[in-house]
């Protein structure tokens, strides 16, 4: 079995084994940060085509990254266009995140872009994919449909309204929470732990929980009782872990460490040279 296509079953099989899949976002160009990561452990790597300046070629290095470190590539692309989303698939990834899904007709429709007919409209032509010919046709075809997984994210009060019916859509593998968007959309920007919207984050758990539908969530590296709460929840994937951040910590923490140091040390210098020049 190709080794890219066995990496989302696998996932899926974690998932329905109540395994909890923890993954980290990346959003600076180079690929090796996608590779570290998996070094590291992470189940996944978020690599964010949405808001982040990554042309095709850069996906594709994270994506490649992403197989070398051993861990399992999950692409967000702009939006829900087929024309987005066709050669984000043909890269091979293990994952496809589709942002802002607010009805159920949005929801068939990210599916259509990710089936090919009769099921739905992807056209034909893989790249990576199917290993660059190496697979046939036949032997790609038979499992394409399980070779990566279609994860739609909930990020808009509107999408909860919907969400009893957007669960009803065949072919979904597992719904993101976007807390910040969803917040935004309540009036509400950064205020994501509000009663109106935890009680809005309880209610999409059961929903997902009553329909047997895997969810995750998308953090930022904050607040870990924050994240102790989604994980009481029962998602299934949580991503809070990402470059950016990482850098802008590990640098204020040891400017914070060395900053006062340098200056007692300069202090210190300062009143040297003036005792040696009394």
């Amino acid at each position: 079995m190709n080794p890219i296509q066995d990496k989302a079953n696998d996932l899926r099989r974690r998932m329905a084994e109540g395994d909890l899949l923890v993954g980290a976002h990346v959003f600076y160009n180079d690929a090796a940060i996608t590779e570290t990561f998996g070094y590291i452990g992470f189940d996944y790597v978020w690599i964010d085509g949405e808001h982040c300046a990554f042309d095709k070629q850069a996906l594709l290095s994270h994506v490649v990254g992403a197989y070398a470190g051993g861990t399992a590539s999950f692409v967000r692309v702009e939006w829900n266009d087929p024309a987005l989303i066709k050669p984000v698939l043909e890269m091979g990834v293990d994952g496809l995140i589709v942002p802002m899904v607010c009805t159920a007709e949005q929801a068939r429709a990210a599916v259509a872009a990710c089936t090919y007919p009769p099921g739905g409209i992807r056209s034909f032509g893989p790249r990576r994919a199917n290993q660059y010919g190496v697979l046939s046709n036949e032997e790609y075809l038979k499992n394409v449909h399980r070779s990566f997984l279609r994860l739609l994210q909930i990020e808009h009060r509107q999408a909860v309204e919907n969400l009893e019916e957007i669960l009803t859509v065949p072919g979904i593998d597992a719904l993101i929470v976007g807390p910040n968007d969803l917040s935004a959309s309540c009036g509400h920007l950064g205020d994501t732990e509000l009663p109106e919207m935890t009680a809005m984050y309880d209610y999409i758990a059961a929903c997902c929980q009553r329909a047997n539908m895997p969810f995750g969530v998308s953090l930022g590296p904050g607040d870990r009782q924050v994240i102790d709460r989604w994980i009481s929840r029962g998602v299934s994937m949580i991503s809070c872990v990402d470059d950016i951040s990482a850098v802008n910590q590990a640098g204020r923490d040891m400017l914070g460490y060395l900053r006062p140091q340098t200056e007692e040390s300069a202090g210190t210098r300062e009143k040297a040279r003036a005792i040696k020049s009394a």
